[in-house]
């Protein structure tokens, strides 16, 4: 019996080599990737401001505006964790469009 027929050095395949954190740029790139780090930047930016004010006379501006820049910030790092990390393909892309 030859061994070399039978026996090699390994009977699995290797696994691809992942990235730290799943990192990946497949589904997001270009254009679409800086709008949406802009968009990050700028409701983070937005958070910041707000929390700048001290007094105000009548908040209810104030705690919308509070709402709305620190959903947006929320989402667009949502956004930016599904479509930038191996999240994409373990959600499905059907799940992710209805997301």
């Amino acid at each position: 019996m030859e061994s070399g027929a039978v026996y090699h050095a390994t009977t699995e395949p290797e696994a691809p080599r992942r990235r730290p954190f799943g990192c990946t740029l497949r589904h997001l790139w270009g254009w679409r990737l800086m709008a949406k780090v802009v968009q990050a930047i700028f409701s983070f930016v937005a958070v910041l401001c707000e929390e700048i004010v001290d007094d105000c006379i009548t908040c209810g501006g104030l705690y919308f505006f509070e709402f709305i820049s620190c959903s947006a910030f929320l989402l667009s790092l949502l956004i930016l964790c599904v479509y930038c990390t191996n999240l994409y393909e373990s959600l499905g892309e059907d799940k992710v469009q209805k997301l």
